[in-house]
């Protein structure tokens, strides 16, 4: 009886330890994160997709980090988002109070250029991702193009990109270089602010983003033309025929090539912190991160500026792109020669 006394004694002490040792550990980040300022670095310009999604989560997430006084948005544009993720190695705060938000062509740029590009994005830690992005091609309703089939060599396709490797450019060359297309690509605007002037004024034919990112009056009122998709899934608004670039192609490798390609646009608008944020406060950061993704007040704000929510976590963001990342060097290769 004594023995079994002692056992159980000793089993309520591991436990109360265990409790002790997790309420030290929430403690210690509280107490890490009291009075600071956490800032999501967005990699474009104020007023395009990534900015906004951005905004709307530091206005939640806040209350979701344990002692945290802010979250703002700091955007620093540049290279297509790639000069905001380099921040996070050289001149960002490595301990968890920078995040960075890109756009994800980076990563297919990393593969296929790795020495311009001069990073890995599998060594850095994701937090999550707030949707999966369904990227589409349209056209400005004055354009008078209404489907692929009416780009003609008198009526060419003009796309506006900030930089080679932009998820716009990699759509835009897909349509170019496997489809056809009389397509010609515009390079150095900005961010998507700059190119929906340059639509609006005749200058470029339409683009080949985010359907979320397109302006919510653009849409409503039919000011734009979906052409193609890059994306098996759909979004609400988008009309139920708009063909799947995949299925435009017949020959099997060229599938599976668009496949690859298309395979970190999954991602949509991710969020990542430096290698280096220790692994403790990167956990509190995707807790936060999901918890956010289910907050009713983020939820309400989602809806109201039509941004669909269709959450990613850390977990399985790391997952999508160790996958990416163990391709055969034969398909990135491919990949190059596409983007060319």
């Amino acid at each position: 009886m004594q023995r079994y006394a002692t056992y159980v004694t000793s089993i309520l002490a591991l436990a109360s330890f265990g409790l002790d040792a997790r309420s030290s550990i929430a403690l210690s980040q509280e107490n890490f994160y009291s009075g600071k300022t956490v800032r999501i670095i967005v990699g474009f310009p104020p007023g395009g997709g990534f900015d906004i999604y951005a905004r709307a989560i530091a206005r939640e997430i806040g209350k979701h980090i344990p002692g945290a006084s802010a979250v703002i948005v700091q955007n620093m544009p540049g290279a297509a988002s790639l000069n905001s993720v380099k921040f996070l190695d050289v001149g960002a705060p490595q301990d968890g109070t920078a995040i960075n938000t890109f756009n994800s062509g980076v990563i297919l740029d990393s593969l296929t250029n790795p020495e311009k590009i001069g990073l890995k994005l599998s060594e850095y830690q994701f937090i999550g991702s707030a949707a999966r992005d369904v990227p589409v091609c349209y056209a400005w309703h004055t354009a008078g193009i209404s489907s692929l089939e009416d780009i003609t060599a008198d009526k060419p396709y003009i796309l506006g990109n900030t930089t080679r490797g932009s998820t716009t450019y990699i759509n835009g060359s897909i349509l170019k270089n496997l489809l056809g297309v009389n397509l010609r690509h515009v390079i150095g605007f900005p961010g998507s602010a700059e190119q929906r002037l340059a639509i609006e004024r005749g200058e470029i034919t339409g683009d080949c983003g985010s359907w979320s990112s397109i302006p919510v009056d653009w849409v409503m009122n039919k000011r734009v033309r979906p052409l193609v998709k890059f994306s098996t899934q759909t979004a609400d608004d988008l009309p139920a025929d708009v063909p799947y670039v995949g299925d435009l192609i017949s020959d099997q490798s060229k599938k599976d090539l668009i496949t690859f390609v298309l395979a970190s646009a999954e991602l949509g608008k991710p969020y990542i912190v430096s290698r280096n944020v220790p692994a403790d406060r990167v956990k509190l950061l995707r807790g936060a991160f999901d918890q956010t993704m289910k907050d009713p007040e983020f939820l309400a704000t989602s809806r109201k500026l039509r941004l669909p929510i269709s959450p990613i976590s850390g977990e399985e963001a790391e997952a999508i792109i160790r996958r990416i990342y163990s391709a055969p060097q034969k398909v990135v290769q491919q990949s190059l020669q596409l983007l060319e």
